[in-house]
């Protein structure tokens, strides 16, 4: 293909931290083979980020929404007429994509990203999101990628991980992704049971009452609350593997995280938009993987539901999580910029 490059961009959605720590991984596995991943995002360059980071500027500041046809009528997401910030981060990916020819582009995620890449003829690895995914830019979105990306198992799509139908049936599920490798359970410790709380990097909206009485009720365990209104760390993963039950929302990467870890935990999904984290927590209580959900954090009845939870085996977190997710992302990336699709 004349004027084809080798290269592969990487587009990061900066909300959260999920999105950062998949890019990372499978950045990594891609450069394993010789591919040079250069990434995209509004996000600073990570530490040992593998190969070039283009920042982007970004697109909401000054942004009125009620004044500035961010859906153009409800075709796209987010597209805020006059917005400088939009403009100067749409002409930088397509100044990158002009340099370089790109064999493929993975976006993680943004339907306006997607449409800019194949408008400029890059095909499109799309990563998607759990949830109700029937509005007209999500089915815009993934109509225009080559292949749609999945980071949980082919089990959880049989179970309506992800809406439509149809979009489901596209969908390549390559299971949890993690930045930890997988770990046999952990054995329990002696002296008073430990759960962890991630609260998440991006946002929570828990009252912090409802925690205070949580760990009111339960004085015999010993408590570590990470994000929300307490401190976050950038490596949780040592609370996370030192605790007899984690509770934590139904974002992806930590989940990824905790099932890596072999943890059984309590989930109590966050509110996000298209039903997101609720119909993970669904999909979770009703599946084989060791997780009680709740669909709101409960007033009462704590010391029961740890007890619960502590009961279950971390090792059933396998067929969640088993360490081999950003090889098969990889493949499925490397199989578009051949010219295949997913």
């Amino acid at each position: 293909m004349t004027g084809v490059g080798s290269g592969i961009g990487y587009y990061v959605h900066h909300v959260g931290r999920g999105h950062l720590h998949r890019a990372g991984s499978i950045a990594a596995e891609l450069a394993r083979g010789g591919v040079e991943v250069t990434g995209l995002s509004t996000l600073p360059e990570p530490a040992g980020w593998p190969s070039p980071w283009v920042q982007l500027a970004r697109d909401d500041e000054g942004v009125d929404p009620a004044r500035d046809a961010v859906t153009a009528g409800g075709r796209l997401h987010w597209v805020p007429r006059h917005a400088a910030g939009l403009r100067d981060r749409s002409a930088a990916i397509s100044a990158w994509i002009g340099a370089t020819a790109p064999r493929a582009m993975v976006v993680d995620v943004s339907v306006e990203v997607c449409l800019l890449a194949r408008l400029h003829g890059v095909p499109v690895v799309s990563a998607v999101l759990p949830g109700v995914r029937d509005d007209a830019p999500h089915l815009l979105g993934a109509d225009v990628a080559d292949a749609l990306l999945a980071f949980w198992p082919a089990e959880a799509t049989a179970r309506g991980m992800v809406r439509p139908a149809a979009l489901a049936d596209r969908v390549t599920a390559v299971g949890g992704l993690a930045r930890y490798a997988v770990a046999d359970p952990a054995p329990r410790r002696k002296g008073a049971p430990r759960v962890t709380y991630l609260a998440g990097s991006g946002g929570h909206d828990l009252d912090p009452v409802l925690l205070a009485e949580a760990r009111r009720e339960t004085p015999d365990w010993e408590w570590t609350v990470l994000g929300g209104t307490a401190p976050w760390v950038d490596d949780p993963r040592s609370a996370i593997a030192e605790a007899d039950v984690v509770v934590t929302h139904a974002g992806q990467n930590a989940l990824a995280e905790v099932a890596a870890l072999r943890r059984p935990c309590v989930v109590v999904p966050q509110d996000r938009p298209h039903d997101e984290q609720h119909t993970t927590a669904r999909v979770l209580d009703a599946g084989p993987w060791p997780a009680v959900a709740r669909e709101t954090f409960p007033v009462t009845g704590w010391a029961a539901l740890l007890d619960e939870a502590r009961g279950l085996d971390g090792a059933a977190w396998a067929g969640w999580c088993d360490g081999g997710a950003a090889a098969r992302a990889a493949e499925v990336v490397r199989r578009v910029a051949l010219g295949g699709t997913g």
